[in-house]
């Protein structure tokens, strides 16, 4: 079990097979660094184009299709003082006749991050919120596997791979399960945001780079469908699509055949557990592919 020190000077903006930047074993611990979702670093200069870059992909050693690769986001935090949001609501958000009065102009907002307070404030554009104030919630919204098929797509979206999924759940002490669909199922991450409500229903968090630990555990032989995670509360499983019912539909059923596989429930108890216990929360439902997320507390797990 190694911890890797990794300066990224290459990026990508679609997950795919790519030349592997470093090659990890199972246990080991990478900390590095990404971009923002435009491509500017910790000095807020631009280094890459934009598109949401992903810093990656690292290789994990031995790790072939039909394993799992367990992803626990150790730390994620902002690395300098400056983010940026988009100011207006997507259409598909809101109702249709309400889209003529929308804002005509999509301007960025600037927020400025307090490090060491843990705090963001918005200092433009001018409005009636003022100098509002938030607490910072890191979260990272693109990361993910290869995807399969030799599939190349674009980190503005997401499938059965992850990718763009938007779920400010993917904060730091969570781990996270991908499927593996080719070997070494080469690990992407970036696109951090220092907050960001649900839905990420303006098309940004509030965007900036970030400093990154994570730890790889590789489970050989084990196949899941869908991404899964937990966190110290819940079992979450991930369903990626669109229209938002069929992203519903991933999601739940990664989870019966979680309970099922796992947790040795008959289809009938594991019906009857998610009918009373399940809750939802909404990822992405900006992008192509819109995110939903399945959730079961532990509590409810038989033992």
């Amino acid at each position: 079990m190694a911890v890797h020190q990794f300066h990224p000077d290459v990026y990508y903006t679609a997950l795919g097979v790519y030349e592997p930047v470093l090659q990890i074993a199972d246990g080991d611990t990478v900390v590095t660094t990404t971009v923002d979702n435009a491509g500017r670093d910790s000095f807020d200069q631009q280094v890459t184009s934009g598109g949401n870059p992903q810093t990656g992909p690292f290789y994990i050693i031995d790790a072939e299709p039909g394993d799992t690769l367990a992803v626990r986001l150790d730390k994620l935090w902002p690395n300098r003082s400056i983010g940026r949001t988009s100011t207006v609501i997507a259409p598909n958000v809101v109702d249709p006749y309400y889209v003529t009065e929308m804002p005509e102009e999509n301007v960025h907002a600037e927020w400025e991050l307090d490090i060491e307070k843990g705090t963001a404030t918005l200092i433009e554009p001018e409005t009636k919120l003022g100098r509002f104030t938030l607490p910072l919630d890191p979260m990272l919204g693109c990361f993910g596997v290869a995807p399969p098929r030799g599939q190349i797509i674009s980190s503005a979206t997401s499938s059965t791979h992850g990718g763009n999924m938007d779920y400010r759940g993917f904060v730091s002490g969570v781990t996270v399960y991908f499927p593996v669909f080719v070997p070494g199922a080469l690990l992407f991450m970036g696109d951090g945001h220092a907050v960001q409500g649900d839905g990420e229903i303006v098309g940004t968090g509030i965007e900036v780079s970030f400093d990154v630990q994570f730890t790889v555990q590789l489970l050989k032989g084990k196949k899941i469908n869908w991404p899964r995670a937990e966190n110290e509360e819940h079992i979450l499983t991930i369903g990626n699509a669109r229209p938002l019912d069929q992203a519903l539909q991933h999601a739940t059923t990664e989870m019966i055949r979680w309970l099922q596989e796992d947790f040795g429930l008959d289809a009938r108890a594991t019906h009857i557990l998610l009918g009373q216990c399940v809750e939802y929360d909404v990822g992405n439902v900006f992008d192509p592919a819109y995110t939903m997320v399945c959730k079961l507390k532990k509590q409810f797990l038989p033992t």
